[in-house]
């Protein structure tokens, strides 16, 4: 079967963990990167000994890539990607897919079209607790499950803010802590209890200098009838830790720092583990290849088998809606229901 090769636009600190997956696969390689800081970014590709370009469109032109992945600011992302797609190339995109429901609706029919691949990076959904959350979820040994919470508390000091000129903006980070750091608990705390209904949430900024929220709260109404709640924020100094809480009929399960650390089965089965303290609750820019290369090889797969990712671009959108539906709320003071089909608030 012949080599998947790669070509990745962006340089900064999430690219390193797409190039170190991408050299510790079988049957992959990367070829090329792009940036537009040639002196900065230049580093990047000596480093993993492949072509540099500074105008992404030129690197589109290479035939022999056949999956780009985008590691730009948010607010590019779509708009990259259906170049990348006019290219007929394949497209891995990091969360948030973009930063509003038009963006990303767009890019998932683009696709479609195209009978391209599109991947939205999940990686924590490749953590081997994670799995084994849903499979006893899908199971149904918790029960009815009435309960779902997610918690992330971080910490971001103003420094990691003012490192980019992107940090902490509407127009390319597309948000705060829910739409950069949350976001991947948010498509946890639904891909576990299904489809959000209704969320009801407050949003402020209180501790950084920056346009977007870095503290929210929600309460969460799913499809099935179980409540939930979001909270989420990057003003907890030094850095806590992130949890998700389901409760069900049959029994609780409680991941600390994607650690299953809690499972109490009314059956009598139980599991107590301990948190990993690592992780990425503070500043830190280090993010473990290991999921992503998980994540990438399944989009392999999916190329090579005619098949949809597991994370493809409906499934990318989801936390995308919950989140942009908790700033609808926000802004406007009172519950708004899903499905929602545009980013006005």
């Amino acid at each position: 079967m012949k080599k998947i090769r790669f070509g990745i636009v962006g340089c900064g600190a999430i690219a390193h963990t797409h190039a170190l997956a991408i050299s510790n696969m079988e049957g992959a390689e990367l070829v090329a990167v792009a940036s537009r800081t040639r002196d900065k970014d230049r580093g990047f590709a000596g480093k993993y000994a492949c072509d540099f370009y500074t105008d992404f469109k030129k690197m589109l032109q290479r035939p022999d890539i056949d999956i780009i992945n985008i590691c730009t600011p948010s607010g590019l992302h779509a708009d990259m990607a259906i170049t990348a797609a006019g290219a007929g190339k394949h497209v891995i995109v990091e969360k948030p897919m973009d930063t509003t429901l038009e963006k990303a609706d767009e890019m998932i029919k683009i696709f479609e079209d195209k009978k391209l691949k599109l991947c939205v990076v999940f990686q924590r959904r490749y953590e081997k607790d994670m799995l084994t959350a849903k499979r006893i979820i899908d199971e149904g040994r918790l029960g009815e499950i009435f309960y779902g919470g997610c918690y992330v508390k971080w910490f971001r000091s103003q420094e990691y803010y003012d490192s980019a000129a992107w940090r902490g903006t509407w127009e390319l980070d597309g948000g705060g802590v829910l739409m950069n750091q949350s976001i991947h608990y948010i498509d946890l705390l639904q891909y576990f209890l299904g489809p959000v209904q209704e969320v009801y949430a407050r949003c402020g900024t209180f501790n950084h200098e920056i346009e977007v929220e870095d503290l929210a709260v929600a309460n969460l109404r799913f499809a099935s009838g179980a409540l939930g709640i979001i909270e989420a924020t990057t003003n907890a100094y030094p850095g806590l830790m992130s949890r998700i809480d389901i409760y069900g009929s049959n029994g609780t399960m409680v991941i600390e720092n994607d650690i299953l650390t809690r499972l109490y089965m009314k059956g009598g089965e139980k599991l107590l583990g301990e948190a990993k303290k690592e992780g990425t609750s503070a500043n830190s820019p280090l993010v473990p290849f290991v999921t992503h290369k998980k994540q990438f090889e399944q989009m392999i797969k999916a190329i090579q088998t005619g098949t949809k990712p597991e994370v493809d671009g409906n499934e990318g959108r989801k936390s995308l809606e919950i989140i942009i539906a908790m700033y609808k709320s926000s802004f406007l003071g009172k519950p708004v229901k899903l499905p929602i089909s545009d980013s006005l608030f």
